[in-house]
């Protein structure tokens, strides 16, 4: 009779292997762990300048009311922006490892030392990562009999076969 028909992921285990290898792919197609660092390094320049965090260096208070606080603003959401970027938008890459970069220097003097260099450091590697990110290459399948780097086998299947490299040809011995 007919067999049911069961989904891949019918068993309890297959769903969550299948997302996570949908999800090793798809991070492998993009500048992943730069966008992770760029977001990562926004996060403490938008945070520290609030009123809400208030520290206190000896004697020192630390509330940030003036124009730091919307520099840190500005920058911060532009780095978590880029994050995203990285992420979604690949093709733009370099544009946004270089202003991840220059924002994130910018922050040292504008956004409290750059979120107490908590958002300079994850800011500068995520850019730099981007900057050096290139896309997998393509490789076409092998197609047929091949050996190692293509090939052509031998009637034994040792690996060596009249065609070495294309030389086998009109006027070759063969």
């Amino acid at each position: 009779m007919w067999k049911k028909a069961t989904a891949p992921w019918s068993r309890p285990g297959e769903a969550i292997a299948a997302a996570r290898w949908e999800f090793r792919v798809w991070r492998g197609t993009r500048p992943f762990w730069a966008g992770l660092l760029t977001f990562g390094g926004g996060l403490p320049i938008l945070y520290f300048p609030f009123p809400y965090a208030h520290f206190s260096l000896g004697g020192l208070g630390l509330a940030l009311s003036t124009t730091a606080g919307s520099g840190s603003l500005l920058i911060g959401s532009l780095l978590i922006t880029l994050g995203f970027t990285l992420w979604f938008q690949r093709q733009v890459r370099i544009f946004a490892g270089v202003a991840a970069i220059l924002l994130s220097l910018l922050s040292v003097p504008v956004a409290n030392f750059g979120g107490f260099f908590l958002g300079v450091l994850p800011g500068l590697i995520g850019g730099s990562l981007a900057c050096a990110w290139a896309p997998p290459s393509v490789r076409p399948e092998l197609g047929g009999d091949r050996g190692v780097g293509g090939h052509a086998l031998g009637a034994e299947g040792d690996g060596v076969g009249r065609d070495i490299g294309g030389l086998a040809g009109p006027g070759l011995p063969e």
